[in-house]
Parts: structure tokens; sequence; C-alpha cells
């Protein structure tokens, strides 16, 4: 993991490797954005102009590599675009910090320390570059064995940062903890499903527990097949490798509120018997990402020292055609004994989230959210980089979605409209998997909520979109696995520890 340190030096004495600074757009003109104050000096003044001269116009994005001249202890300069510049007065906002410090750590790969002068207005803006430069120095390489050579950044040095202001040590401290949980989230989603089977994804719970002070308790098949859990057992019936229900709880002494977090953890879907269509399998390894977020935010939260219980429930199972496997058709009983006639077999995830919930609200939590790479449907409504927010409480589904945007992750509030409820009628069980194929996002937490326990605040996040990156790098997005919805969850946890929600 890369490492972060706060440095009290000038940006033209501190001995690094690159040197980051930022520059905007200011109506036709290139500015030198504040904090690169005495790398400008170095250019004479002239640093924008040189830039210009090299094709830099600013925009969001742009990189652009110069060698430094006399005065400068680092060899080379990197320019960051962070767009349109602020109106006197005003700062630039952390999104376009974070996304600026993640460009500049990917173009900075195979670097050993980088000293990033971007603007410092605040805490809040050291903890946002911190954050955009350890999430965009990621790289997951751990099965290439012929190597092209290239490290991730190995040192982020943060610059106008005061490692003496407890606001800015804070804010760092807080940036690592959560930047490194959601690479921890990314490593899980990128790896095989040959070796993320259910029982290692349960693993590494276990292993995170022991660390972490965390409780971790895992139901193998035989005890999910005595505790009744239809839903998990019926989607992992067909795989050789068994399901598992594992529960990740975090306590706090002084917390007065608990969450409960439930997560999808399909570690390869196929479709199961309703087998996927040629060129929808490839990536299906990511169908455990909501597992991966729930799972990095429970261990985030335990960094932090939050005064909240976070618990954490990982619904993993493998979904896969066999002579075992689980036929459209067939009735299963799920944890709590509800029926649910199963028409097609590639709607898995709500069937192992709904035992998970069913089990989560018998604790009685103050509320449950539910995070998957749930529909299709999602994406086709909100592209790949935005998760949709459902809820029983329009007033929390609100909230989420203010604080995605607080932490810069993309979201949408979606509805559960009523009148869809009843396409998912079955004449042989309580309800069917399934119903009309329009808004079948919708439709997907119109089944979740039949599932919450009476009284219970909950929310559903599909993250379908954003979860798995197939398109090149931007900002600190990398390619694979991203992450999605835990710097949410996070945040969630803090104000609910906090008692803003």
């Amino acid at each position: 993991m890369t490492a972060l340190t706060l440095s009290t030096a000038g940006a033209a004495t501190l001995r690094a490797d690159a040197l980051v600074v930022g520059v905007a757009k200011a109506g036709k003109t290139l500015v030198v954005a504040p904090g690169a104050e005495a790398v400008d000096k170095a250019f004479d003044g002239r640093l924008a102009a040189v830039l210009e001269t090299l094709g830099a116009s600013g925009g969001e994005g742009e990189a652009t590599k110069l060698p430094a001249p006399a005065g400068l202890k680092a060899p080379v300069v990197l320019a960051v675009g962070l767009g349109s510049a602020p109106e006197e007065g005003e700062s630039y906002d952390a999104e376009t910090l974070r996304r600026a410090a993640g460009t500049a750590a990917r173009a900075l790969s195979g670097t050993k320390k980088a000293a990033f002068a971007l603007p410092v207005a605040s805490a809040e803006d050291a903890g946002a570059i911190a954050e955009g430069a350890l999430l965009g120095a990621y790289s997951f390489d751990a099965y290439q064995e012929q190597k092209d050579g290239r490290k991730p950044l190995a040192e982020v040095a943060l610059l106008g940062a005061k490692p003496r202001d407890k606001a800015h040590k804070a804010a760092a401290d807080r940036a690592l903890a959560v930047a490194e949980e959601i690479n921890r989230a990314r490593d899980l989603i990128n790896t095989p499903p040959n070796d993320l089977t259910p029982a290692a994804f349960a693993a590494a719970a276990q292993t995170a527990g022991k660390e972490h002070g965390l409780k971790v308790q895992v139901l193998d098949e035989k005890a999910l097949a005595k505790g009744g859990f239809g839903g998990i057992l019926g989607v992992g019936a067909g795989s050789v490798n068994p399901p598992r229900l594992v529960r990740i709880a975090y306590t706090h002494p002084k917390a007065e509120r608990t969450l409960a977090l439930v997560g999808k953890g399909i570690t390869y879907d196929s479709g199961g018997i309703s087998l996927k269509p040629a060129g929808h399998n490839e990536t299906m390894k990511c169908d455990m990402s909501g597992a991966a977020a729930v799972f990095a935010t429970v261990v985030a939260a335990a960094r932090l020292g939050l005064e909240v219980n976070v618990t954490g429930w990982l619904a993993l199972a493998e979904n896969m055609p066999s002579g075992s496997a689980t036929r459209p058709g067939d009735v299963l009983r799920m944890y709590g004994g509800k029926t649910v006639e199963v028409l097609n077999t590639d709607a898995e995830g709500r069937l192992v989230l709904a035992d998970a919930i069913t089990k989560a609200s018998e604790e009685h939590p103050d509320a449950i959210i539910d995070v998957a790479t749930l529909t299709g449907a999602m994406v086709f409504a909100l592209g790949e980089r935005t998760f949709g927010i459902m809820a029983n409480d329009d007033d929390y589904r609100t909230a989420i979605h203010e604080i995605a945007g607080e932490v810069g992750e993309q979201s949408w509030p979606m509805p559960l409209p009523a009148e869809l409820r009843k396409t998912m009628d079955s004449p042989t069980a309580d309800m069917a998997n399934m119903g009309v194929r329009m808004g079948g996002g919708l439709i997907a937490g119109l089944f979740l909520q039949e599932f919450v326990g009476e009284g219970i605040t909950w929310a559903h996040l599909d993250i379908a979109g954003p979860a798995f990156h197939e398109g090149a790098p931007f900002g600190y997005t990398p390619k694979g696995g991203t992450g999605s919805s835990v710097r949410t969850l996070v945040r969630l946890a803090e104000l609910t520890a906090a008692g803003e929600l």
C-alpha cells in the first residue's frame, strides 16, 4: 500500500522524485493553482506559459510532465488539470481535488516518492487529496508473473497540510483508513472466482476480524440447512463450492445506535439454469461487490473507532448450473418461512439478500442498508457511474443521496412504485422472484422490502453500474473493481455515530 506523510517542507525544498501541482482554466487563460507558488517562481513565473506551449489546457483528467528547473529538489514536475478556477474567495471542491490527485498518482506509477502541492484551504481538502492519491495509486497484479516493472507510487508526501494540526492529521488518518479498506474491497472484487470462493471470502473476513478485534461468525452449508436459509442454499445448490453466511460485527462501548449492512456476495454468477448469454459472463466475478463493500465498511468503522455499532452480513454463494441446481419453477422456503417461486435463476441476488435481511432484522438494528450489484436494469436507467437508492423512508433515501454527493460518489434516488408489487404474485408460492420486465430494478427493490423487519428503516443500494469499471482508468478510478459505495457507507456510519441521522 502507498505510504502517506504530511510534510511541512516547501515545494521547492522537499526532496522527492516528482512534484505535483495544479493548473486551471480562468477564461481563456491557464493559471497555476494555489500551493504551487514556489514552483512557479522556479520557472520565473512562466509555468503556465510553458504548460500552454506543451498543449496543456487545465482540463480535468489532464496530466503534463515536464523537467524541473534549477531551484527545485524534485527532477520532475507533473501538472494536473483542475478544470475551471473558482471565483475569487472560493476554493476548489473536494471531489475536484480528489480526482486530480488520483490522476497524478496513476501518472506517477513506478515513482518512489511524489510531493503533492495541490490547493489545501482546509482539512477537508487535505483529506480529499490524500484519499484521491491513495486510491489512484492502486494496482492489482497478484496474478501477473511477468510484471512490467512499474510498481504503484510508493509514497505520497502531502504539502500544505499541517502535521501538528489535529484536524489535518485526523483528515489524513481517515483518508488512509478509508482508502486502504476500499482497496481491500477492490482486491476481493478483482480476485478470480476460482480462488475467491464463498469459503475463501469467509476466511478473509475471519482473518480481518482477528486483526481488528471484530466478532465474526460463519454459517456453513450445514448450519444454513439447519437454520432454514432456503434462499442462500437454493442459489448455491448448483455449485461444488457451498455457500456461506458471514456476520462480521464492530461494536463500540459508547454506541447508542446500530447499523446493519447486508451485502450480496455472489462470488461468480453464471445465471444458473437461466444461463447468461455469451458476452455477459466474463466479469461476473464482480457480483460480490456489495459484500466486499460491506466488509470494507465494517473494518473501516473499526479502524476509525466510530461510536456506532456496525454489523455486516455477507451473503456468499456461487450461482452455477448443474444437476443439483435450482430450476425455474422451483419453490424455495426462505429464512423466516416465506416461500418464493423461482422464475429466473439469474435473479439470484435478491434471494441471498432476502435471507440475510430477515436474519439481520431479528437483531432490531436502527437501520438496514443492503448493497448489491443487483440488476442490469439499474445500469440501463442510470449508466455505469451512478448507483440507485431505494428506501422505505423518503427522508432516509434523500439523506443517503446527499451523503454520496458529499463524499464524491454519484447516486440517484429511485422510487418503489406500489403497483409493481402485484406483478410478483405467484399462484404457487407467497411470491415470485420476478415481476414485469419494465422497471426491473424497482421490482428487485420491492422484493427485498418484503423481508425487512417491521418498523426498521431500510435502504437498498443497487451498485450494478459503478461497481466494476471496464473502460480506461480515470481520476482515482481504476480498471476493474472500484469499491463503490464504501465512502458513502463510512460517512453514513460517521453521521449516525454523531446523532445526525
